[in-house]
């Protein structure tokens, strides 16, 4: 309720601030499913973010197509990535399958550089995007970017929701804790770690279209590595938990915002900041309750 009511309150600044906040913690809710439900080493999940976000972008500005209607397009193909990519390396454990997904979105970002097959804009990106227009809402048409990425954060948190009291949630479970004991009994965690992979690039390309939307632009440097870092961190410092990532997302990204005047000083004080919390709070600041695997579950998978 807070979040709704959250626009009139704030200036244009604080206002993008707050759009970007939500976009980020969709995306960082994706790189969860991967990292801490599943405990799978991504660092490359900026890659799946732009890939929606470029998905939109080409499909606006090159086929005309409406800014709404690139939305399936802009889940399904990172989708595809994320199994595409998977397949070769879900096999790789710890800091292997990291490096190997951060080569991925260092390629990633060269071949938008390198503006693949001629439409990507190359290191300038796409600008001049078509905004989202909702009918008969003209006046409010500032506001229209921030409630579109509320609307599909409150669709991201529906999704986790569901995966985490489903079977799927708890296998993902299994793999996170030991996936040699998920294997042995029963569980297939070929088929587990790609969906895992795939559902978590689908929301974050989903994320992409609504970053789309605010700036009515993309370009490469928005999806580089660092951002896989970004994402990575809020994950790790704010423990897998929804409360977690969102003061992940807050420490983050709002944070070093509120301190901007402090100009470079602001990074050396975050950094410390981090220190401290992961030494104080290893398991992160808010560490998901993970509730005893049902027998019946067990049981079903012999």
């Amino acid at each position: 309720m807070v979040m709704i009511v959250l626009p009139a309150l704030l200036d244009s600044r604080w206002l993008a601030v707050a759009t970007t906040f939500v976009i980020f913690t969709i995306v960082a809710l994706s790189q969860d499913i991967v990292l801490g439900k599943s405990g799978m080493f991504n660092m490359g999940q900026a890659l799946f973010f732009g890939l929606g976000a470029y998905t939109t972008a080409v499909c606006n500005s090159v086929f005309g197509w409406p800014l709404l209607a690139t939305l399936p397009l802009a889940i399904l193909i990172p989708a595809l990535f994320g199994i595409i990519l998977a397949g070769p390396i879900i096999h790789l454990r710890g800091d292997y399958l990291l490096v190997v997904t951060i080569g991925f979105n260092i390629v990633f970002v060269q071949a938008l550089q390198n503006n693949l097959f001629g439409v990507t804009g190359g290191p300038n990106g796409i600008f001049g995007l078509e905004m989202l227009n909702v009918p008969g809402l003209t006046a409010f048409q500032e506001f229209t970017p921030y409630y579109a990425a509320l609307a599909v954060l409150v669709l991201t948190l529906f999704v986790i929701h569901n995966l985490e009291s489903s079977k799927i949630g708890r296998a993902l479970h299994y793999l996170r804790e030991d996936d040699l004991a998920a294997g042995s009994i029963g569980i297939n965690t070929r088929i587990y770690k790609i969906f895992a992979f795939s559902l978590g690039a689908g929301i974050a390309g989903m994320a992409g279209t609504v970053y789309a939307n605010q700036y009515s632009a993309v370009s490469p440097e928005a999806f580089d590595f660092l951002q896989s870092v970004l994402f990575f961190s809020i994950v790790i410092v704010g423990g897998s938990s929804v409360p977690g990532i969102l003061l992940g997302v807050f420490i983050m990204f709002v944070l070093p915002e509120i301190f901007r005047e402090f100009a470079t000083w602001r990074y050396f004080i975050f950094g410390f900041a981090m220190i401290f919390t992961m030494i104080l709070r290893p398991r992160g600041i808010w560490p998901a309750k993970f509730g005893r695997i049902p027998k019946a579950f067990i049981d079903s998978r012999r």
